[in-house]
């Protein structure tokens, strides 16, 4: 590993996803931002949705860590199961004993009675669903069941859902608009912009305990940014292997060449030829001409 080489104490490009490294982007601050309101509000359901690698559980976790003693929260990293599933899930993360024989009615019978044991007690609920557009659309109904419990003051429990674009189209189909009304705050997160991509890469490098000049020149930190769009998770990808080829030639900086050599090798970077598709009709008609001309 090259962390001795460049004198880090760990790898600065994990895939991960480590609190320790965020990079508070203007986005993710609107997004953590809009969170604690809506909590703080007291409301039923917030919705998070972003493409795959913007940063969503590191946003979950930033946020988990950040609500106080006052909350009890349930968090739920792989919600593909059913009602009856996710009750259990739910009861094991607030340590309420369920039993295991009986129906999806009993289950919310005994998660209302500890739920309002916890509003006696004046502590919040929230529940985290991450990859919440895996979970199937039964289940997400019983999770409205859920949301339905409440006092004359307050909802007893607060979700909030972390999913990909994906999650959107699930909502958007008619069986679904009682949940989708239920949704009082949502935010789209977005990739990082070309500046933001060269604070990224430095404020990671420093963490890691890089010290002294850029480590990424200027040009490579903008290929970077061309080539993953913006997107964290591709960007440390690219970044981490763009890094081992330097420490192979036994270099000092990472170039423009390395970020191309490190992208050849990563697939998720590597675009179509689009300006081919979009000029094809014309070379149709350039070579049916071609065709035409000689046939004459």
């Amino acid at each position: 590993m090259y962390n001795d080489y460049f004198g880090l104490s760990e790898a600065p490009f994990g895939i991960t996803p480590d609190p320790q490294f965020a990079f508070t982007t203007a986005g993710h601050q609107e997004a953590l931002n809009t969170l604690l309101l809506a909590v703080a509000g007291g409301e039923g359901f917030i919705k998070i949705t972003g493409e795959v690698g913007t940063g969503k559980t590191l946003l979950c976790r930033r946020f988990m860590s950040m609500l106080g003693k006052d909350h009890v929260v349930a968090y739920v990293p792989n919600p593909m199961m059913d009602a009856r599933g996710l009750m259990t899930s739910l009861a094991a993360e607030f340590e309420v004993p369920m039993p295991t024989d009986v129906g999806l009615h009993d289950q919310l019978r005994v998660l209302n009675a500890f739920l309002l044991l916890f509003a006696r007690e004046g502590r919040k609920v929230v529940v985290c669903i991450d990859e919440a557009q895996a979970m199937p659309l039964e289940t997400l109904e019983a999770l409205r069941l859920v949301s339905n419990l409440e006092t004359d003051k307050r909802k007893l429990i607060q979700v909030v859902m972390f999913g990909q674009p994906e999650l959107d189209d699930k909502l958007a189909r008619p069986d679904a608009r009682q949940l989708r009304q239920r949704i009082s705050f949502e935010y789209r997160l977005r990739p990082l912009d070309a500046g933001e991509v060269a604070r990224y890469l430095a404020h990671r490098l420093q963490v890691a305990g890089h010290k002294g000049d850029a480590m990424f020149s200027r040009p490579a930190a903008r290929l970077l940014y061309r080539t993953t769009a913006g997107v964290p998770r591709l960007l440390n990808i690219v970044a981490h292997k763009a890094l081992l080829t330097v420490y192979g030639e036994g270099g000092g900086r990472v170039r423009m060449r390395h970020v191309r050599e490190a992208a050849r090798d990563t697939p998720s970077t590597r675009r179509p030829l689009r300006w081919f598709w979009a000029a094809m009709p014309v070379l149709v008609l350039a070579i049916g001409a071609g065709f035409g001309a000689g046939l004459l």
